[in-house]
């Protein structure tokens, strides 16, 4: 069966029935239907949330044969309640960009999934949407603006940084030329797209703690110059009110459920390879408010997702995880060992231990944080007991618990083993994360520390631009901001043909970003775009419907 046929096959409870299991009021659910509601901030409990238990789920470096981190993230909820525990499930709104380009959905698999997923990983509740029209409201205010003869900042257009954005993979929008059409179409300027995970709208929605937070977020966003070189921001626009009304709906979190019957918030959705990657504070600490567990996830590897989580999203938050997870399947470690993809079924415990070092570097990363590790085999039918016992004898010579995640077939139950242990690891969890850098290191400093102590690299080389950028955010006074690498997901380094461990490698910084609004720097490593194309075969083509509205292709 796929995915989806095993989410059909399931009978959905009704919203009302899924709040009822955290005691949330019927008239506390704003219903999209039967399946699904939004839920008020002021459910959030800031005791509860300082006292419960916050599970990070992270991953070694990615590949073409999947790690399937959203399906453990949520086997291990399903599996914590399996076990008595009252847990909840955190995670992120999929782009439709991956949905219909290669990368597919991201509501699970198998028995371990979030529904309903059609929903999910489609429109949803409007929060894409949301945040495209906020971002692209301060792109025509800006446009506005520098036509205007009256009320005219005197904004120079070489220097807007603002890109408009929309939910899609298209790399024929990364570089175009807008405003044409003579003097009523505007003035013409060099401008893009990114794609609405990337947007800083985005990264403003899951990082803001309220109303107020986030319509002053929004008009801390720094749009460009003016000709005699002052700064703009989206506040001497006056845009930063209606930006916040645009996005009054999608700042609260959504309700939803596993296949088991357990509660599920989903809410958020940049990415981590050129965002922080990481679902909103508002939904982690409403998760934290209604349960005594929270499994959250970050996206991509350690090196990103989980790096970005620690040292931004906790940092602002004010909240620290008790135990990591780090997701690891043995083909994809024989991958990082060399094997070719095609072969990956093939039991091969060679490539297998060559390839472990890729998870050696990831839980030498983690534990620089000073929080327990726990790592969580994701099972596959052709996994050999010669390779599961390499894998399993390798992480305990570590000192890392260590337990085989069965929850695509069996679901929570399948996970009990990982949950137990989870269990013992918070238990044992005696201080807060301890982050990269300080707020108080230089930009570089920062930058260099992520890329040396986090993924190995030897030094760090900027450009010429992107050392007069540096300069001119310090000048700005955003030298005390955290940085948010953009950097493939699919290698340690900038260069995504280097896999397993690299050693002796540079990250070379081609330019930096400021998202004054999010709050952080963005150091753009090699070749990383913030607008992705699709692939030559995108999986958008083999996706139907048919006369009865059944889909199918879709996962």
């Amino acid at each position: 069966m796929t995915d989806l046929q095993i989410a059909q096959s399931v009978q959905e409870q009704h919203i009302r029935d899924i709040a009822a299991k955290l005691n949330i009021s019927e008239e506390n659910l704003e219903y999209y239907g039967n399946n699904k509601a939004k839920l008020p901030l002021s459910l959030i409990n800031e005791d509860k949330v300082n006292s419960n238990n916050l599970i990070l789920v992270t991953a070694i470096t990615p590949t073409p044969a999947g790690e399937g981190k959203t399906t453990v993230s949520i086997g291990l909820g399903d599996g914590l309640n399996y076990i008595g525990k009252k847990a909840m499930t955190v995670l992120r709104e999929p782009s439709l960009g991956p949905v219909f380009g290669i990368k597919g959905g991201a509501a699970g698999g198998g028995h371990s999934q979030v529904i309903p997923m059609v929903d999910i990983n489609l429109h949803f509740t409007g929060d894409f949407p949301a945040i495209e029209k906020a971002n692209n409201l301060l792109a025509a205010l800006i446009d506005n603006n520098i036509q205007s003869k009256g009320r005219s900042l005197g904004i120079d257009p070489r220097t807007v940084l603002w890109k408009r954005c929309m939910d899609m993979n298209d790399r024929a929008l990364r570089n175009i030329v807008a405003a044409l059409g003579g003097k009523a179409g505007g003035v013409p300027n060099e401008t893009g797209f990114n794609i609405t995970a990337a947007s800083e709208i985005m990264a403003i929605l899951c990082l803001s703690k309220d109303f107020e937070d986030l319509q002053l977020k929004c008009g801390n966003i720094y749009v460009g110059d003016t000709f005699d070189g002052q700064p703009v921001y989206a506040r001497d626009l006056n845009a930063q009110g209606a930006m916040a009304v645009l996005l009054r709906e999608a700042i609260k979190p959504n309700l939803v459920q596993t296949l088991e019957g357990n509660p599920a918030l989903i809410h958020g959705g940049p990415f981590a390879n050129i965002a922080q990657g990481t679902n909103s504070i508002l939904a982690t600490k409403m998760g934290l408010s209604l349960s005594d567990y929270v499994v959250t996830e970050a996206g991509f590897g350690a090196d990103l997702g989980a790096e970005k989580f620690l040292n931004i999203k906790c940092r602002e938050a004010g909240f620290s995880p008790k135990t990591v997870v780090l997701v690891a399947t043995i083909r994809a470690l024989k991958y990082h060992g060399g094997k070719p993809l095609d072969e990956l079924t093939n039991e091969d415990t060679a490539a297998l231990k060559a390839g472990l070092p890729n998870l050696e570097r990831h839980i030498e990363s983690l534990k620089s944080f000073g929080i327990p590790v726990v790592v969580a085999v994701n099972a596959f039918g052709s996994d050999t007991e010669a390779e599961k016992e390499l894998l399993i004898n390798h992480c305990s010579s570590m000192g890392i618990p260590v337990a085989i995640s069965n929850g695509w077939a069996d679901g929570g139950k399948g996970c009990a083993e990982l949950a137990e242990k989870v269990v013992e690891a918070v238990a044992g969890c005696k201080s807060t994360f301890r982050p990269t850098y300080n707020l108080e290191d230089t930009l570089l400093t920062k930058i260099e520390k992520i890329c040396t102590n986090i993924y190995g690299a030897s030094d760090v080389e900027l450009s010429a631009k992107a050392r007069r950028q540096l300069k001119r955010f310090e000048d700005l006074g955003y030298s005390k901001l955290p940085v948010c690498m953009a950097k493939t997901q699919k290698s340690l380094s900038d260069n995504d043909k280097l896999l397993g461990r690299p050693e002796n490698f540079s990250i070379h910084i081609r330019e930096l970003e400021i998202a004054a609004g999010a709050g952080f720097v963005i150091p753009i490593a090699g070749n990383m775009l913030r607008m992705p194309g699709l692939p030559a075969t995108p999986a958008s083509e083999n996706i139907t419907i048919d006369k009865d509205g059944n889909i199918t292709g879709l996962f």
